[in-house]
């Protein structure tokens, strides 16, 4: 007996670990994996860009039937169906009612579809939200881990295939070789990818190498993807959550100070590079209709309609107009989910927006700001949260920061 004790205190891996700390161990690996899940949901799967050779209908499979699978082990965490009230995902409740509402009178296979898929994906966020406001920022956490493993096999497309990684269009823009990733989506998550880690610098939350190595990566891929609107985001982004540690910190204070010197070298050295990179290549029509979107828009508005329709939308759809996207968060929620739609939106957005200004300065509360203004930029001429979506995902993690410590 004696010589047993000896020999685990020689040793203390053979300890056996505290239950509590093994549960939450266990725990936190599920929440890892359900997020991944969840994550791999709103990938939509093109065939035709992957090196991968999966028939369209196995590699949507995959990304819809991880939807269940992401709910049954959410469920193994939280059997007894425990939640946390908050306005957030009551707000995005209210989406869901309405998609309910348009797609019960007339039953059309897809809607259904889509809108069973949207209540799931909702109910699977309530499952996790009794992990929010933890200290140690758990879902933050695990949402920045499956944004860089996405990026992560982007990398590894360029290096098996870069022919077909700047397959896209004649533009060479930057896609998903190993699963199909369009530039607009590869940009999202590097622009995310890029402020999140400026933040967590300026907060003295990860090393300045560690920092420096993650920018130059996500910045450099955000570049190559070739698309503005994520690069807009991302500087509105890191402007208002810089201006609210502007003045509890120094390293942001000198952080928009070196920013500011770059850009005005930038600016008086390389005007004409930059502005042709932005331009695209586009006339100035293109640029003023941004890149012929407006044209769709103004279908969207144009579209023939019932009151009923205007009020509750058309139901939940691929997000287009006579075959056409419509490239518009609140364009794409009064087209599906109508006036209502459009107002919960922006409930969304206003609600986090001022539950942000009521929380002390700190990290926790420009992490959020960033998060609510890249989606509130971003959403203008892209599809966002109307639907399943990484922009959920994005402003479910922002809900996450601000709720305090159960």
């Amino acid at each position: 007996m004696i010589s047993s004790v000896a020999a685990l205190r020689r040793y203390p891996g053979a300890l056996p670990l505290d239950p509590a700390a093994e549960r939450d161990r266990s725990i936190r690996r599920r929440i890892n994996a359900v997020w991944g899940l969840l994550y791999l949901n709103t990938m939509t799967f093109v065939a035709g860009y992957s090196v991968l050779a999966l028939p369209s209908k196995v590699g949507k499979g995959v990304a819809q039937g991880a939807l269940p699978l992401a709910i049954l082990i959410a469920l193994t965490i939280n059997p007894k169906l425990k939640v946390r009230p908050n306005a957030f995902l009551c707000i995005v409740g209210v989406l869901v009612a309405d998609s309910m509402a348009t797609a019960i009178p007339v039953p059309h296979l897809g809607t259904v579809f889509r809108t069973f898929r949207f209540a799931e994906f909702v109910f699977a966020l309530w499952l996790l939200t009794p992990w929010w406001g933890r200290r140690d920022m758990l879902l933050f956490r695990v949402h920045l881990r499956w944004i860089w493993i996405s990026l992560g096999s982007v990398m590894l497309g360029m290096v098996v295939s870069p022919h077909r990684a700047f397959l896209y269009g004649q533009s060479h823009r930057l896609t998903g070789a190993i699963w199909p990733m369009f530039p607009t989506q590869i940009a999202q998550y590097t622009a995310i990818a890029t402020g999140l880690t400026i933040l967590l610098w300026l907060g003295r939350m990860l090393s300045g190498r560690a920092a420096l190595l993650g920018v130059i990566v996500a910045f450099s891929m955000c570049l190559l993807s070739h698309t503005r609107t994520a690069l807009v985001a991302l500087v509105a982004g890191l402007l208002i959550a810089g201006l609210s540690l502007f003045s509890v910190n120094a390293r942001v204070r000198k952080f928009f100070a070196a920013i500011a010197a770059i850009v005005s070298l930038a600016v008086l050295t390389a005007a004409g590079v930059i502005v042709n990179w932005l331009a695209r290549g586009e006339n100035t029509q293109g640029l003023t209709t941004l890149t012929g979107r407006t044209n769709f828009w103004a279908l969207v508005l144009n579209f023939p309609r019932t009151r009923f329709q205007e009020i509750f939308g058309f139901g939940l759809s691929n997000a287009s107009v006579n075959g056409l996207p419509i490239d518009s968060n609140w364009m794409a929620s009064y087209m599906q989910e109508g006036l209502i739609g459009v107002i919960a939106c922006a409930g969304v957005l206003v609600y986090l927006f001022v539950a942000a200004l009521f929380q002390p300065r700190g990290i926790r509360r420009a992490l959020v700001l960033f998060i609510v203004t890249y989606v509130t930029a971003a959403s203008i001429t892209e599809d966002a949260f109307t639907d399943v979506s990484t922009y959920l995902l994005h402003l479910f993690v922002a809900a996450s920061l601000l709720a305090v410590p159960a």
